[in-house]
């Protein structure tokens, strides 16, 4: 039975844009939590929303939300503005975490508790309504690799700073190739060995077809933050009625969030199973081994010292808060958020 919120004479309307199209995980989440505000406010808000990049690219939607004029709200990436957003770096240098509900109740903890998150993203003119993360990262290969001791002396290409630096301390050498096609044609001609990346944008690039060896593991959780963020100043001007029914149907989105990433994770690898793709899911012990091969610990600390000689507030208190939050939330021990 379909569901008719009422529109009130009057209500207002927010502008959305996202740089991918609708239909995949996110952005069904994301549509279905714009649905839930509507309902909330009774009609009051209305959320008019563009998808695949109509209003805005994914590098341009910082800027886009923050000046306000095209658009009221925008999924923003932290990782494309990270000059203005240095402390959501963080998230991205932990390679395992948790999953599912756990990975949701990690994201939510952490905005709760550490207040340098929200501050930082005042600070830079846009408040966030909802916080989404997106698939664990994948090895695709085109050759078979027994375990990730297999990257020694490969070249592979990935885009985080991050992960690059784990990269070439696992022994491989990192190719920087622009995503998309160009990534596609140099695993077919064999110019790079494979990709690690979330495991839907190598499917959005076809890359099991040349590349049709993946290990992969829900604890490589990608640390990938997707904000739904909106204008500061729009969000300050909103009524408080108004505020609280955006924050309730954040609260009602994340609670079917873990379940609809488990279940989509399943759907993606049986999808790349179906069109031949090999599949192996790597072991807790596996996984672990590979966080301490490539000093994720010691890159980390090399990359918070470069932050603090250049100045930036409350680095180090914010990477130790995360760390722990991390570290609990992968042994299980981070309680869901109400």
């Amino acid at each position: 039975m379909m569901l008719c919120v009422p529109m009130f004479v009057g209500a207002q309307t927010l502008t959305f844009t996202d740089h991918e199209p609708m239909g995949n995980m996110r952005t069904q989440v994301t549509r279905q939590f714009f649905r839930l505000v509507e309902q909330e406010s009774k009609g009051r808000i209305r959320i008019d929303h563009h998808w695949n990049g109509e209003l805005s690219s994914s590098y341009d939607a910082y800027e886009t939300v923050r000046e306000g004029t095209k658009a009221d709200m925008a999924t923003v990436v932290p990782e494309y503005d990270s000059q203005r957003m240095p402390l959501h770096q963080l998230f991205k240098s932990f390679l395992a975490g948790p999953s599912g509900e756990a990975q949701v109740a990690l994201i939510r903890k952490a905005y709760k508790t550490i207040p340098e998150l929200t501050e930082e993203l005042h600070h830079a003119g846009i408040h966030p309504v909802l916080v989404a993360t997106g698939y664990p990262v994948g090895f695709y290969s085109r050759e078979p690799m027994a375990d990730l001791n297999a990257l020694k002396e490969q070249t592979w290409r990935t885009a985080s700073f991050w992960h690059i630096s784990y990269l070439e301390n696992a022994g491989a050498t990192n190719k920087r190739i622009p995503w998309g096609e160009r990534v596609s044609d140099s695993l077919r001609s064999g110019a790079i060995d494979g990709i690690m990346v979330n495991i839907d944008s190598g499917w959005d690039i076809g890359a099991h077809r040349a590349a049709p060896h993946l290990l992969v593991s829900q604890e490589l959780w990608l640390g990938h933050i997707y904000l739904v963020a909106m204008n500061l100043d729009r969000w300050n001007a909103l009524p408080p009625k108004d505020k609280r029914a955006i924050e309730r149907a954040a609260s009602k989105t994340y609670k079917a969030m873990g379940k609809t990433m488990d279940e989509s994770y399943e759907q993606m690898l049986q999808q790349l199973s179906n069109e031949g793709c090999t599949v192996r899911r790597l072991t807790h012990e596996e996984v672990s081994d590979f966080v301490t091969n490539v000093r994720q610990s010691e890159v980390q600390e090399r990359w918070v010292k470069e932050k603090e000689s250049e100045s930036t507030a409350d680095v180090r208190r914010v990477f130790e808060k995360l760390r722990s939050l991390v570290q609990h939330a992968h042994r299980g021990t981070v309680p869901l958020c109400s």
